[in-house]
């Protein structure tokens, strides 16, 4: 017999303190005492003292004893009094379930018709199951989903229903296991709690997604127990799949898979790509066991499309021999050119990748246009362009920049050196025939400037604008190396989509790292997953790490760069984990080692609350006012006979 809720330090302590309140407001109650006298009575000569007679029994002992053996009882309940020995006492037991991706493996053959389909998953449910119908009844138990991210799905439960239907809804996940994180979990879970200490049991076959160096002590868990599940599973998979854009040729694409053999023989494999629907690239490897195999294909394609690539013959984790990635288009500018003179533009603007232009005359002009930038070559046109704008020796009526000044035979002094818009220029001795100077606001750019002022301009806004105070073409500065790469800063500047560079990957969910140029700057740094919202990453020592637990597509932008994730393929294991020697295995017998025992507190609250009931009737008002109605009876008897 032993408390389950309280010690007996605890329960003599509680039950002290109520009976020795209990029996000071019982002696204080019984004391008064109600009596009806006449008026007179209460004028006592001043000479008489009045005599106290102290009491020398303790007026209905009975009602008080009821009182603290119905409390007693009470306290007996809320201690929860147990037949039994305390080494039956239940226990708070944490249920590791693996739900990485590998358990979505098919345990047996797929392809045996003679054999039901079964995946380590299925194997897992029946481990976890038996162990808790082992369990004794009396025993929580929480179940904790483990795969990249320890989830509990339960607190300490001893519904073994409930267990059951959280068991039967776990799934397999997209990431591999972190045993190690799971263990920490459990343990602090077991320490938060008042119960007392049970098993931390864990259900898979234990492959970890990397070398997990705190798993080495697991041995100094004393309670741990593992619930093997066989995975004797051949597999080969996508690890990675990277598409990036030639060096050579900017219209090539490169493709690169990395296709890994999980299981232990040799395996011959066939990797095709398709864009579009069409078959564009075939590969036959044999893979090694345990090795990984790169490939190379190239395709040719300025459109944007998915491109699948696939695994053949498919095997016991089907989910990683096919991977979709989205290819991007070719960025392209659409270009206007209003001019009367288009020859003299045309070897500027058409020697630039990426530029469709398309050249108008100015009586052709109108303000709405589609175009992504609009160059007006020396017109005024009646209403500003809504695009972006290049603006070559606009009359000083009409320019968008004033104009300080008309002067002829200008020497050109220097480039601007805090914008990209004047990166890599250089000139020496160019001399102007005849320029416009401009009155530049505070916060516009000075690209070139003569001594008697800017020549160039760039302004900022909704719209930006360049405006040129001289005619490059016609002038010159078309002799100089700085002509071409001027108008690519100036695009780089109003349109830098055209020149990002972008690169397509398809890999796994989970922690994912990408190495970044070392000139590139945090505060430029942007992680977007598919539906818009920003994604938390670090950076440290050029890596920029983010972590996704749910297949997606994350873009990483930088100033000048594009890094698309696709991630669609399961994350899988890197090495097993072997529990030492002296961890406990299987499912256990409890059952047959715990005693019945018997709890007996809703019994001894239903006492106790029925002695306080009758404790109440016999001694509480409802007596007293029975007995006074009584009395009152009798007075009323008396006066009719004396009558």
């Amino acid at each position: 017999m032993y408390f389950l809720n309280l010690s007996l330090a605890q329960f003599l302590a509680l039950f002290g303190t109520v009976s020795a309140t209990l029996v000071l407001l019982y002696l204080l109650d019984r004391s008064r005492r109600r009596q009806v006298v006449a008026t007179l009575r209460f004028w006592v000569a001043a000479d008489q003292s009045s005599v106290v007679q102290k009491r020398k029994r303790i007026r209905q002992p009975l009602s008080l004893i009821l009182q603290l053996l119905s409390l007693l009882l009470l306290l007996l309940a809320i201690a929860q009094l147990r037949f039994g020995t305390p080494l039956e006492t239940p226990r708070d037991h944490v249920l590791i379930l693996d739900t990485s991706a590998w358990m979505a493996a098919f345990s047996k053959n797929p392809g045996s018709l003679s054999q039901q389909r079964r995946t380590l998953m299925d194997e897992a449910y029946q481990r976890a199951l038996a162990y808790v119908k082992a369990a004794p009844a009396a025993d929580r138990i929480m179940l904790v989903r483990a795969d990249a991210l320890a989830t509990p799905v339960t607190g300490f439960e001893s519904n073994r229903r409930k267990l059951a239907e959280a068991i039967f809804l776990s799934k397999p996940g997209s990431t591999a296991l972190n045993l190690e994180q799971a263990l920490a979990f459990a343990r602090k879970s077991q320490a938060l709690d008042s119960g007392r200490l049970g098993e931390i049991v864990y259900a898979g076959p234990g492959r970890i997604s990397q070398q997990q160096t705190l798993l080495e002590t697991t041995s100094q868990i004393k309670n741990l127990r593992v619930l093997p599940v066989a995975d004797p599973v051949e597999n080969c998979g996508f690890r990675k799949i990277a598409v990036d854009r030639s060096t050579k040729d900017a219209d090539i694409w490169e493709v690169y898979v990395t296709t890994r053999n999980y299981g232990a023989h040799s395996k011959p494999v066939v990797v095709t790509l398709a864009f579009g629907g069409a078959l564009v690239g075939a590969r036959k490897l044999t893979i090694p066991p345990g090795a990984d195999r790169e490939t190379t294909f190239e395709y040719r394609t300025r459109a944007g499309g998915l491109l699948e690539a696939n695994l053949a013959p498919h095997d016991a984790l089907p989910e990683d021999d096919h991977a979709v990635l989205e290819l991007p288009a070719e960025p392209a500018i659409s270009v206007l050119v209003y001019s009367a003179h288009p020859e003299l533009l045309a070897p500027i603007v058409t020697s630039i990748p990426r530029m469709k232009v398309v050249f108008r005359k100015p009586e052709q002009y109108t303000a709405a246009t589609p175009a992504g930038l609009v160059i007006l070559d020396a017109f005024h046109p009646p209403a500003p362009p809504q695009a972006d704008a290049i603006w070559i020796e606009p009359p000083a009526e009409g320019s968008p920049v004033p104009v300080r000044a008309k002067l002829q035979n200008v020497q050109f002094e220097r480039w601007c050196s805090d914008s990209p818009l004047c990166a890599g220029l250089r000139t020496r001795d160019l001399r102007l025939g005849a320029a416009s100077v401009y009155e530049s606001a505070p916060d516009d750019i000075r690209i070139g400037q003569a001594k008697e002022g800017p020549v160039i301009v760039a302004r900022g806004g909704k719209y930006k604008t360049v405006v040129f105070g001289f005619h490059p073409a016609n002038s010159d500065f078309r002799y100089e190396l700085a002509t071409p790469l001027l108008f690519a800063n100036i695009l780089r500047w109003m349109a830098p989509e055209l020149f990002r560079h972008s690169t397509v990957t398809a890999g796994s969910v989970g922690m994912v790292s990408a190495d970044l140029e070392r000139d590139v700057r945090p505060q430029d740094v942007r992680v977007i997953q598919q539906d818009g919202t920003s994604l938390p990453y670090t950076i440290r020592a050029h890596t920029l790490r983010f972590f996704s637990g749910t297949p997606g597509t994350v873009r990483i932008i930088l100033a000048d760069r594009e890094l698309l994730y696709s991630l669609s393929l399961p994350e899988l294991w890197e090495t097993k984990w072997e529990a030492p020697p002296g961890i406990r295995r299987g499912v256990p017998n409890l059952r047959e080692s715990v005693a019945a025992s018997h709890d007996l507190w809703q019994e001894l609250a239903a006492l106790g609350g029925l002695g306080l009931l009758l404790e109440w009737l016999l001694y509480g008002r409802a007596s007293r006012l029975l007995r006074r109605t009584a009395h009152l009876e009798m007075v009323k008897r008396r006066v009719r006979k004396a009558s």
